[in-house]
């Protein structure tokens, strides 16, 4: 549905619920503030949520979830999507989809945090419990999470194209190094859990503290390197720190997630558009942390 993703709409939810889930009918279907791209998000009533993928890619994640987060949810510190519901494709749309239980919150953004360190210790927290949930039988990399938690090397060619294409504009010898580094941390361990994703949007805040963690579309087990791009995405100096310290990365660990946040900054910063306001800051700190030898 790459051309049509235009038509998932509420119009189309109310549709596919009504003829799936007719028990749900009266239940008003309503858009959210932040109704993602991926994956499109309505509301369903007061407690529950549809979510409908948006393309060929996101539709593979949706057995994923469905399968896993049940197993996930109770060794986990914080709440994670429920599934209710698996709906199929119907309507003139073609995937699978799911029916989740609502999480109340707000994405997190750094006004609504009230204590940063507080937030990032408690996010450690979070993926530390993750990474100890029995991985046996879990999703490895692939097509279904765009290969997270594989080698870094899967990304290489796009990396160096992007820092070259930025050469006069950052300082391509530093990204080059940085990078070099990143593929020189080897990955030596046995595959955990990850989230795929650990990214502002993802993360529910109530009241000022982390709330709830979302979208593990991209999760699976491997490496988790990539869920510590959060490191320079989102959290300050400090809250960076305490995400370290609280998580105990170790340094291959922390330069390999380094490298994951200077490829999707570089290229999101090369390729141009509304999100280079947000990746360009992003290129600067994870230089910065790589020249002070973070």
């Amino acid at each position: 549905m790459s051309d049509g993703a235009a038509a998932i709409d509420e119009q189309l939810a109310r549709r596919l619920i009504d003829a799936q889930f007719p028990h749900w009918r009266d239940l008003p279907v309503a858009p959210v503030a932040f109704g993602g791209v991926d994956n499109r998000t309505f509301r369903l009533g007061d407690d529950l949520s549809v979510r409908l993928p948006s393309a060929d890619w996101y539709a593979l994640q949706v057995e994923k979830e469905q399968r896993w987060l049940p197993v996930l949810a109770p060794l986990l510190p914080l709440p994670i999507p429920e599934p209710v519901a698996h709906g199929r494709p119907g309507e003139g749309y073609p995937y699978a989809w799911s029916v989740y239980r609502w999480l109340e919150g707000e994405t997190a953004n750094r006004a609504q945090v009230a204590d940063p360190e507080a937030f990032a210790a408690d996010l450690a927290g979070f993926l530390a419990a993750l990474a100890r949930a029995p991985a046996a039988g879990g999703p490895g990399p692939g097509p279904h999470n765009f290969h997270r938690g594989g080698p870094l090397a899967h990304y290489e060619a796009e990396a160096l194209e992007a820092i070259d294409a930025l050469d006069g504009e950052i300082d391509a010898a530093a990204a080059r190094a940085c990078w070099d580094d990143a593929m020189a941390a080897a990955w030596e361990g046995e595959p955990v859990w990850f989230h795929g994703d650990v990214a502002a949007g993802n993360l529910l805040v109530r009241d000022g503290r982390l709330a709830a963690v979302i979208d593990f579309g991209t999760s699976g087990v491997g490496d988790p390197a990539c869920d510590v791009v959060i490191a320079w995405t989102f959290l300050d100096g400090p809250g960076r720190a305490a995400f370290r310290r609280t998580l105990a990365i170790d340094d291959a660990t922390w330069a390999r997630g380094r490298g994951w946040a200077l490829w999707k900054a570089a290229i999101t910063v090369a390729g141009g558009g509304e999100w280079v306001r947000d990746a360009r800051p992003v290129l600067d700190r994870v230089l910065a942390d790589h020249a002070g030898g973070g």
